[in-house]
């Protein structure tokens, strides 16, 4: 296994990469599908206790990045990883390490809510359930009421945990899927546009509940809306056309890019 990656903390980093420990590293990565080259020599630090956002166009490759964090694309049979990401210092594509442990560490937050079609009891329990994090059924109801409280969805639910995951709205079950996510207790948490699909009184919730959340995780979110990186973000690097064009804190990224790229897309003149 090649040595761990030891970069010291550059004096030009962002500001919130110096005052909060590194959880994520990634050097030199390219992501392939077969012949197409979606992620070209990327390399970044992304802080723990924090929401670092992804933007920029359509198909520039930061769901694809996110992908990779938690080794979503191992399941696509024309996709080939090189380079190295890091997790707490240990290489998440090594070759020994158990990727079903790996992913109960990071959990992930899609586009459009996908409960189990189980009750909003057994949508939280599932994961603790299967990775063995409760005892016994008093330390599982724990679990899933921490949980649905964590997601802000407790008060909302706790008369009809056995009804349907499914039957609630639409951002009631994004929080949901939020709240099943945290059960197993992960380090990451990856969100895939978790507000694409939701209204706004809906992605404002979810937003609040991001911003309660950084507090005790690292948080990576892709997101279309500009608006909604620098609500919600302390670090924003922008992709495109596979590459990482720029990446510092927030407030510099949309107060003044070095890049013109980001600028031209930040101020509109494409995407």
């Amino acid at each position: 296994m090649d040595a761990m990656i030891k970069t010291p903390v550059a004096e030009n980093a962002p500001r919130i990469a110096r005052e909060k420990p590194l959880k994520i590293k990634a050097r030199n990565v390219d992501v392939y599908y077969g012949e197409k080259h979606a992620i070209k020599d990327l390399s970044i630090d992304i802080p723990d206790s924090a929401v670092s956002a992804f933007i920029g166009p359509s198909g520039c490759g930061k769901s694809t990045f996110l992908r990779s964090i938690n080794r979503m694309n191992d399941t696509i049979p024309s996709c080939r990883v090189t380079g190295r990401i890091e997790i707490d210092n240990r290489d998440i594509y090594d070759k020994n390490l158990d990727v079903v442990q790996l992913r109960a560490r990071i959990g992930m937050v899609f586009q459009k809510p996908n409960p189990f079609p189980k009750s909003i009891y057994e949508n939280v329990a599932y994961g603790p359930k299967i990775h063995g994090l409760a005892r016994n059924k008093t330390d599982l109801e724990e679990v899933v009421v921490t949980s649905l409280k964590k997601a802000g969805l407790f008060e909302e639910v706790k008369d009809r945990l056995d009804h349907p995951g499914t039957g609630l709205s639409g951002g009631q079950q994004q929080r949901l899927c939020i709240a099943r996510a945290i059960a197993v207790n992960p380090q990451v948490i990856l969100m895939d546009e978790p507000c694409s699909a939701l209204d706004p009184i809906a992605t404002a919730r979810i937003e609040e509940l991001i911003d309660e959340l950084r507090q005790n995780f690292c948080i990576v979110i892709v997101t279309h809306s500009m608006q909604q990186a620098a609500r919600v973000s302390q670090l924003t690097a922008f992709f495109h056309l596979g590459n990482l064009v720029e990446v510092g804190d927030t407030d510099d990224i949309f107060t003044s890019p070095k890049d013109k790229r980001t600028q031209d897309y930040i101020t509109g003149r494409f995407g």
